[in-house]
């Protein structure tokens, strides 16, 4: 065989091999590394290569070292699920390096970083003052998490004691122009709502891109054509502004009659219809 054509083999076989390894170490391998796990990645990668090119020697040795390698990869991982100790060990431990917005340098000589590389990471956080900070950890993973101070926090609905909707997951039932009848059975729909919900917006399913559905059985679409601009669903709006319209007719009435039965009985129906707008308020002004 030509040695060209050896080295093309080669390389695809340790392509499929690593690929399987890779696949068997799971998604940790792929995203941030612990120590461990990055000579691991650099040395699969080292055998990798030498497998395909190293044409003097023995190829399958280099395939016995890669399945060593994974085997003993897969050990200490199984060995860091059902030990702290190890997880301690071989990963560290997480390091304070901001504590009620004052820099511990102890801690940062300790970790071996810089001023300019905590400010530099806090900044990629939108964090520009370090006496914002509650706290700063460095993970075992290299990773910087902080804990903004409770008053530089960012203002929530649960600040203001305001209910809001859950979020569910939408369902795409449209792709590339395409109907998604699996999606669309999940939410209890069929193609004839998505065609009347379609023509709602006055647009044809070939010229759908995407189409979503939320929890709330409203449909949202991105066109080919981005230069068209689709009204967004309304129906929510719509019911709120139907439902504080009544409310408003009931006191209307209650005030406009002399009849004391009357205004009691519109009082009190005003009143019931305000708790029951309280109640849906939420899901209706997502």
């Amino acid at each position: 065989m030509p040695e060209w054509l050896e080295v093309v083999w080669r390389t695809l076989c340790a392509v499929v091999v690593l690929f399987l390894l890779t696949r068997l170490l799971g998604k940790r391998q792929v995203s941030q590394l612990s120590l461990f796990e990055y000579i691991t990645g650099i040395t699969i990668g080292s055998l990798a290569a030498y497998i395909s090119l190293d044409l003097e020697s023995t190829w399958y040795l280099g395939l016995i070292s890669l399945v060593v390698w994974v085997a003993v990869s897969l050990g200490i991982e199984y060995l860091q699920m059902k030990s702290k100790t190890a997880r301690d060990w071989l990963d560290s431990k997480s390091t304070v390096l901001i504590k009620d917005g004052k820099v511990l340098e102890d801690n940062m000589k300790k970790e071996r970083l810089t001023s300019d590389e905590l400010l530099e990471q806090l900044r990629s956080k939108n964090i520009f003052k370090v006496a914002d900070v509650e706290f700063a950890i460095i993970e075992p993973n290299g990773g910087i998490n902080v804990l903004l101070k409770k008053e530089n926090q960012p203002l929530t609905p649960s600040h203001l004691g305001i209910k809001v909707g859950p979020e569910k997951e939408p369902e795409s039932v449209i792709m590339d122009g395409n109907i998604m009848d699996e999606p669309l059975s999940r939410l209890g729909l069929n193609r004839g709502w998505l065609f009347t919900e379609l023509e709602k917006l006055g647009v044809a399913i070939e010229n759908v891109y995407l189409g979503q559905v939320d929890a709330y059985g409203q449909l949202y679409v991105d066109l080919f054509d981005d230069q068209l601009i689709v009204p967004q669903p309304q129906q929510k709006a719509s019911l709120l502004a139907q439902l504080k319209k009544c409310e408003a007719d009931l006191e209307m009435f209650g005030l406009s009659t002399d009849d004391a039965q009357a205004k009691w009985m519109y009082e009190q129906c005003s009143k019931e219809l305000d708790t029951v707008i309280d109640g849906v308020k939420p899901l209706l002004i997502r």
